[in-house]
């Protein structure tokens, strides 16, 4: 579905027509809520650089069926799975910000280099904020790697702004084959748009289900704590990994709607019955009040509060691999590559460190 075929008579829990919207109601803090934020909320000193402790080995084509997830930076993971590549909200830019000379700054770097990326398929955007769609780094990908985007309604012509040429829109649990039995589904998230001050709300944002009959990855993207967690387990099953949003939370009448904390993230992780979750969203550009440790710490002490085995709900490091072990019995096995290239289709009806979860 294409945004320009979206009018005034068409609308949905989440769409008034011309707006989207979160189901609960909430919106965009106001004008004077960021002003306020701003300028009477403490603010933690972040340190202007943080080395990362390893150093990824990627293959060009991962072997055989288990899917592999390196964690990158913030938000940005890529995914090896049955021979495709996919790329989660990349940012490669120092900045997260409209203007190359202002803005929050990366504290770290980029733990799987842009040149020594694989030849990447596929690039899921979850929403168009700053520190999840990099016009920059859509524009490298293109040029180096001529990807298929997969974005939610509404951001496909930002994408062709920045030099997109394949890009799928989808809505709210509309899914979208990757390859074989793999596929991706654009999952409920409670969080808003916008680049500006006259661009809110105006496309979608979602988190993305990626799976097949064997493996089921969750990517939550940016959100607040809500139901959608236990719907979206209703709905697409038991994910095996869920990769859930710890950071930017503070303060929290600003950040609640918007942000899970890493308590908020564990009844996530409880909803949604994952098999393992891991931590994201943290420890990159500080966007808000808490320290860049406070997430892992913060965590260890909600996972202790709710009786969470470590195992379960994890952080790891910047440039880590892990193998995602399926639960169900392997799917037929299929060409570990493509022999060409993957088109996507909107289906309507709905190293050193390699660590084994």
């Amino acid at each position: 579905m294409k945004i320009n075929t979206l009018s005034n008579h068409f609308q949905s829990d989440h769409f008034d027509g011309r707006h989207f919207h979160n189901p609960d109601g909430s919106c965009c803090q106001k004008a004077s809520e960021w002003l306020r934020w701003m300028l009477t909320e403490p603010k933690a000193q972040w340190p202007p650089q943080v080395p990362n402790l390893i150093k990824p080995q990627i293959f060009d084509r991962a072997p055989g069926h288990k899917p592999l997830v390196t964690f990158v930076l913030h938000a940005c993971f890529l995914i090896q799975w049955h021979g495709l590549n996919i790329l989660i909200d990349p940012i490669y830019s120092r900045r997260c910000s409209p203007v190359p000379f202002c803005g929050p700054a990366r504290v770290r770097e980029p733990a799987v280099e842009f040149d020594k990326l694989p030849p990447i398929d596929f690039v899921l955007i979850s929403h168009n904020h700053y520190d999840h769609l990099d016009g920059n780094t859509v524009r490298r990908l293109e040029a180096a790697h001529a990807p298929q985007f997969i974005c939610g309604l509404g951001d496909r012509s930002l994408l062709k702004k920045f030099g997109a040429k394949q890009i799928t829109e989808l809505d709210w649990w509309q899914s979208a084959p990757l390859f074989g039995a793999l596929k991706v589904t654009f999952t409920q998230a409670q969080h808003w748009s916008g680049r500006g001050w006259f661009d809110h709300m105006k496309s979608l944002w979602g988190g993305f289900f990626i799976e097949n009959s064997d493996c089921r990855i969750y990517f939550a993207g940016d959100t607040g704590y809500g139901p959608h967690f236990r719907t979206i387990r209703e709905r697409l099953g038991i994910p095996d990994l869920s990769l859930l949003p710890v950071g930017a939370y503070k303060p929290r009448w600003f950040m609640r709607e918007h942000h899970m904390d890493p308590e908020d993230a564990v009844h996530a992780h409880l909803d949604l019955q994952s098999r393992l979750s891991v931590g994201m969203h943290f420890g990159s550009f500080q966007l808000s009040n808490e320290g860049v440790d406070a997430p892992r710490e913060d965590l260890a002490r909600a996972r202790t509060l709710m009786g969470i085995p470590e195992n379960k709900f994890r952080i790891i490091e910047f440039g880590q691999t892990i193998t995602v072990e399926p639960v169900r019995m392997p799917m037929v096995k299929t060409a570990d590559t493509p022999a060409i290239k993957p088109t996507v289709k909107i289906d309507r009806e709905t190293q050193p460190i390699y660590q084994s979860l």
